[in-house]
């Protein structure tokens, strides 16, 4: 005959005498105090951490203050913990000389982290076009994968929240339209070397958005003509370069042609490249502030011009 009775697993003496409160208040996210050394960057991670003058600022005040707003990482499965936001502050904390700073400890999955990661850098006040169109990229991929698989982690999804996409919720959520959301996720496609003129200004947003178009073994190849013609494309320019690579037709020549090309706008145009200017400011100097600095240089100049006029 068959014992009716089942197995009873039995209660540990901890949680025989541990309380409702004390259960609950271990489920609590702490602050804890980690290691920098213990602290590894995100994978992948779209912005950039610099060493420019508010990194310095910020430093400053750590080595006064501490770090008052807690970063938040997740436990890395090969040691240490993963940053999930707080980058800039671990790099501070480092230049103070810090040994540790306070962390939130949250168990999140990749798509969840993604989505933390990239939505507390959006709040600053100046990003990069690079640093916005990989954080975009990569927000949206998080939130389509969502969309299909809604996580316990997050409240993002996708088409089955109110019917709306991912793409249209990502619009709403960072105040930008569906079409501005692609063309700066399109700026991904471009080479290294072609994002960074861009991120300096040495290539406006609209022709960059076009030459994105053009294939990788082309772009390495714009970049010989425009060294070698000592100009960067206009918007025409751009699209024509596009309209040459869809049809076929786009070759050295035909680059060094279109870059070699007079445009109307330089014909009044002096263009100071950062790099030249760079050696008569700090190094801590942002291009902001250096702009600012000549812009107060040529005013008081102007002034004393029109005081010699005037005696």
């Amino acid at each position: 005959m068959k014992s009716s009775v089942k197995k009873i697993e039995l209660a540990s003496v901890d949680d025989l005498f541990s309380t409702e409160e004390s259960r609950a208040d271990d489920q609590r996210e702490r602050v804890q105090e980690i290691p920098l050394s213990e602290l590894h960057p995100f994978k992948n991670h779209p912005f950039k951490v610099k060493d420019d003058e508010a990194m310095m600022d910020t430093a400053e005040s750590i080595k006064q203050y501490g770090v008052l707003v807690p970063a938040i990482a997740r436990p890395d499965p090969n040691g240490g913990y993963e940053m999930v936001a707080g980058h800039r502050r671990h790099r501070a904390s480092e230049l103070a000389d810090m040994e540790t700073m306070p962390v939130i400890v949250r168990d999140l999955d990749d798509d969840a982290a993604t989505i933390i990661m990239v939505d507390s850098n959006l709040q600053r006040e100046s990003l990069l076009p690079s640093e916005r169109a990989f954080a975009y990229k990569m927000k949206l991929d998080a939130m389509k994968r969502q969309a299909g698989r809604p996580s316990r982690n997050s409240a993002q999804v996708g088409r089955n929240f109110e019917g709306k996409e991912s793409r249209e919720l990502l619009a709403e959520q960072v105040g930008q339209s569906r079409n501005q959301i692609s063309r700066y996720i399109r700026l991904t496609e471009l080479i290294p070397e072609l994002l960074d003129m861009v991120d300096e200004r040495k290539i406006a947003f609209n022709p960059a958005y076009e030459l994105s178009f053009l294939k990788p073994e082309e772009q390495i190849q714009l970049l010989d003509a425009m060294e070698s013609e000592q100009s960067t494309p206009s918007l025409s320019q751009a699209q024509r370069l596009k309209k040459f690579s869809q049809e076929g037709h786009l070759s050295i020549d035909v680059m060094r042609a279109i870059m070699g090309e007079e445009k109307k706008s330089e014909l009044d145009k002096v263009t100071l490249s950062s790099d030249t200017l760079r050696k008569y400011f700090p190094k801590s100097y942002t291009p902001q502030r250096m702009q600012e600095t000549i812009i107060k240089l040529l005013e008081a100049w102007q002034k004393k011009r029109q005081r010699d006029q005037e005696r």
